[in-house]
């Protein structure tokens, strides 16, 4: 089964089930997807639609970070419910281990020497951990792993 089928079961069963708050997360996540093939004329692979999955669970997070700073917990609660729903779309998280290890194959994959080669190295590791963890963090370990 596709990821996209099982979206689409778990999307009947909220509705059978009556759950709205779930539903409305994954009809989101649908119609998220259903733009990106209409606007690229695709059909959604499983590595996009984690891609797509990723992206809105960070549009979450950062509106979850701007509610509680503005005391809202009620929609920061909601924010927090959506991000739970939709989590369950993503691989397992790579742990630090699996992390430094992808970092240092790609660095000796790309030759890499210095902050120039950073472009380079994160084209190899994009997909690689795609979905899998917070590759802003990624980025910031091959840049310090870089200016060494």
């Amino acid at each position: 089964m596709t990821l996209k089928e099982r979206i689409n079961e778990d999307m009947k069963s909220a509705m059978r089930a009556r759950q709205a708050e779930r539903l409305s997360a994954i009809r989101m996540l649908m119609a998220a997807i259903k733009q990106r093939e209409v606007d690229e004329r695709i059909v959604a692979d499983d590595p996009l639609i984690v891609g797509i999955t990723d992206k809105l669970i960070k549009q979450r997070k950062d509106s979850l970070t701007q509610f509680e700073q503005a005391g809202r917990q009620d929609l920061a609660d909601r924010e927090r419910a959506e991000i739970e729903t939709l989590s369950v779309y993503l691989p397992q998280q790579a742990d630090a281990a699996e992390i430094e290890a992808a970092i240092e194959e790609t660095l000796a994959h790309v030759g890499a020497t210095g902050p120039q080669d950073m472009g380079k190295v994160m084209a190899v590791l994009k997909p690689k951990l795609a979905g899998r963890t917070d590759l802003s963090a990624v980025s910031a370990q091959v840049k310090a792993r870089l200016n060494r």
